[in-house]
């Protein structure tokens, strides 16, 4: 790279250092970093950088402004939609640390993501989750009717089906997320990662408190298929394309249709890690003695 080039490109930490006190200043310094570093280096992207976060002095003036250009339509529009995404960020603080913790865990765990801008730009899932943060609200304040006009338009925009009564942790990553479907009172914890075409529903008879329960730290896998109102424990994993009927126990993995707990119910193999944070899809392969292709 020429050196004059060079010049344009800031050096940037990946992480926040560990002593930091205030994660959303520190990532809203990343951001705007990477912007003007990558508006240094394409132009072509300059008035968009600008317009999404250059010329906006917060993190939630950045995100309600990006997000109500993402759902607006020619009925549902913009200013409206950025002046209830800005009320809510503003006057909601735990909504604001919890985007700070999903750029966080979407930029540690997926090897993708080459930026917290990336991330907040153009990452659907993370964009859908924001949304419906704010369509919870709604949901909680009985401003109903907009709350599902919320979210249909995200399903309609991001592929992403999420009940505004579902309750939804921190630390959140859905990757890939199109196809998410998240019914209204499923309740998913913190540090938890999905993938796409995930379904966490009812089983079309039940009615009341029909949805799973995640717990904190829990993986699923692509297609993976969770119905009606069952406990997947902490820790747990379930593998790409399981159906789940019953619980899981925590630090256990469940894979197949209908799943079945790797080591057998009895004494099921339990992992020490966090599947949700360290992303391990396929360890537990090892434990069956009879993969052979």
């Amino acid at each position: 790279m020429p050196a004059g080039q060079q010049q344009n490109y800031h050096q940037l930490p990946t992480y926040p250092p560990p002593e930091s006190e205030d994660d959303e200043s520190w990532v809203w310094s990343q951001i705007k970093a990477e912007a003007r570093r990558d508006a240094d280096s394409e132009p072509a992207l300059a008035s968009y950088l600008y317009a999404t976060v250059l010329s906006h002095p917060s993190l939630a003036r950045s995100l309600s402004f990006h997000l109500a250009n993402k759902l607006c339509s020619s009925t549902l529009l913009s200013t409206l939609l950025y002046d209830l995404f800005l009320g809510s960020l503003s006057s909601h603080p735990p909504v604001r640390a919890s985007t700070v913790a999903d750029l966080l865990a979407v930029r540690h765990r997926d090897p993708a993501c080459a930026s917290f801008s990336h991330c907040l730009l153009n990452y659907k899932g993370f964009l859908a989750v924001q949304a419906h943060r704010v369509a919870h609200l709604l949901w909680l304040q009985q401003r109903r009717p907009l709350a599902l006009a919320l979210q249909s338009r995200i399903a309609d925009v991001f592929a992403v089906d999420i009940h505004p009564a579902a309750r939804l942790g921190r630390g959140l990553l859905l990757d890939h997320a199109t196809g998410v479907v998240i019914g209204e009172t499923a309740v998913v914890g913190n540090n938890v990662s999905i993938l796409h075409h995930v379904t966490l529903g009812g089983t079309g008879k039940a009615v009341g408190d029909r949805h799973p329960k995640i717990g904190d730290g829990v993986l699923i896998g692509a297609g993976a298929t969770i119905l009606g109102n069952v406990l997947i424990g902490e820790g747990a994993k379930i593998g790409a394309g399981s159906v789940v009927l019953i619980d899981v126990p925590p630090r256990t993995t469940a894979v197949g249709n209908p799943a079945r707990l790797v080591g057998g119910k009895e004494k099921p193999a339990r992992h020490e890690d966090i599947p949700g944070e360290s992303m391990d899809h396929t360890s537990f392969i090892s434990e069956w003695s009879d993969y052979i292709i």
